[in-house]
């Protein structure tokens, strides 16, 4: 039996911190004062640099993975994020492809009525961060990649240099609360900053 032209199912991915959530590592920046870990995946295009940076600061002001994951528990949704997604999830399905570990991951995805989510995973030896593990390179490109090879029409959203890829490899593109700096450097997808807005331009975009 062969698809009926026209007729793919459909599929949104979103990235997470700054799309539904607040940036964790910037909420550890702030509970600690180690205002380096500001920098976030907005600033820095090269993952493991950005990765290298924060780990070799949280060993040098020995912050442990307890510590964050009480900075964690403190986070709520962005306000309207929840409703957002709820809606969403009414009219297609949703996966959350974000560069964020399960140990950070999973707690906030209980807020966001348990999402399905894409992610990495920390190396955590006794209570010290030594580590991240990637699930693949370049992971959010290769999970739109593989929805649209299961003949699902692939529509995303996000906010930093490394989204651009799952930007690119999916059928329609969108930024959302991006920098300025990112929407000038790539045009070529809409930006929006507002949910109500999003959910317009995501559920059209299903349907084209």
């Amino acid at each position: 039996m062969t698809a009926t032209p026209g007729a793919r199912q459909t599929i949104v991915v979103l990235d997470l911190e700054g799309v539904l959530v607040p940036e964790i590592w910037i909420a550890v920046a702030e509970r600690t004062g180690v205002e380096e870990l500001r920098r976030t995946t907005r600033d820095e295009p090269d993952y493991d640099v950005l990765m290298r940076g924060r780990l070799a600061l949280l060993a040098q002001h020995g912050l442990t993975m307890s510590m964050i994951a009480d900075v964690i528990a403190t986070l709520s949704p962005l306000p309207g994020a929840v409703d957002f997604l709820d809606e969403l999830r009414r009219r297609t399905q949703v996966l959350i492809l974000s560069d964020t570990f399960e140990q950070f991951g999973a707690p906030l995805m209980r807020h966001l009525g348990m999402p399905t989510l894409l992610c990495h995973r920390l190396v955590v030896d006794g209570d010290r961060i030594v580590d991240y593990r990637l699930r693949m390179a370049d992971q959010k490109r290769h999970a739109v990649r593989s929805m649209q090879s299961l003949n699902y029409r692939v529509v995303a959203a996000g906010d930093s240099y490394n989204d651009a890829s799952m930007l690119d490899a999916a059928d329609a593109g969108f930024w959302f609360h991006a920098p300025a700096s990112i929407v000038e450097q790539f045009p070529r997808f809409p930006a929006c900053d507002d949910y109500d807005q999003l959910l317009t331009v995501l559920t059209a975009a299903l349907t084209c």
